[in-house]
């Protein structure tokens, strides 16, 4: 994806900010990938990710090798399975939901054999379906998750003869947010596009402010949802919406920008 040149961002748009709805700070990584595009960002953190009890988690990984893989399906499963083990188990294989967690997982040193092209849980399983042999039926599988995984990773790997063990690794929650000030900016109508990272935004929010004031932000302002699983939210909610072309923060922030060059 070429970068784009801020020059031709639609006028209309200025001064209207982007809201991020991943829980980061006010220098996030989302946040500073929009900043650089020449966009402002409003925060509104619509789920939270905190630590959970590190036992079962650890449970697992004290039997490491007895397990044929290991599967990451966010950079936060990552940071809570390498605080317990940080150099890769040898005989493991390693898969990844995306190229931004194996990204991460690569820096760390830790190899990783499989990504799928879409950024996607069911991009992962597919990926597995396709290298798939009689010979790997039973194979023990340890899936780190988080506390609201949707059932694709799992129930996919398990259909098709995988042993998974799936142990919570963090905790994804509601955040506390501001909604008195959220719905003032809604009755403004003053925002430009609203970011969702992940399927947990999209219903935290919806939940937070009520599907009436919901379908009102998103009536006039563009949604963007960094894959397909995270936009399947949004349109079951009524909601169109863009989708970047890779599963990425700096995917995610390139198309909102490209979004508002041709929309106002």
């Amino acid at each position: 994806m070429n970068a784009p040149d801020r020059r031709a961002a639609h006028p209309e748009v200025h001064g209207r900010p982007v809201v991020v709805t991943r829980p980061e700070s006010a220098d996030g990584p989302l946040t500073r990938e929009l900043q650089a595009l020449g966009l402002s960002v409003l925060l509104w953190p619509a789920v939270s990710v905190s630590t959970s009890d590190p036992a079962p988690l650890a449970a697992a990984l004290a039997n490491i090798r007895a397990f044929g893989w290991i599967v990451f399906a966010s950079r936060h499963a990552v940071a809570a399975v390498l605080e317990q083990l940080p150099s890769a188990p040898p005989g493991v294989r390693v898969a990844a939901v995306g190229k931004a967690t194996a990204q991460v997982l690569l820096k760390r040193g830790w190899p990783v054999d499989l990504v799928p092209d879409e950024g996607s849980a069911a991009a992962l399983v597919a990926a597995f379906a396709t290298q798939w042999s009689d010979t790997d039926k039973g194979v023990r599988v340890l899936y780190p998750a988080s506390s609201r995984a949707l059932p694709t990773i799992a129930a996919g790997l398990t259909q098709l003869g995988a042993v998974v063990t799936q142990a919570e690794a963090y905790r994804t929650d509601a955040a506390a947010l501001d909604v008195n000030e959220c719905r003032e900016w809604i009755a403004r109508g003053s925002i430009a596009a609203v970011t969702f990272a992940s399927p947990s935004a999209v219903s935290e929010l919806a939940r937070a402010l009520g599907m009436e004031d919901f379908a009102r932000l998103l009536s006039s302002a563009n949604a963007v949802a960094i894959g397909r699983t995270t936009a399947r939210e949004l349109v079951v909610r009524g909601a169109k919406c863009a989708v970047a072309e890779v599963a990425t923060l700096r995917a995610l922030a390139l198309t909102t920008f490209q979004v508002l060059q041709t929309r106002t």
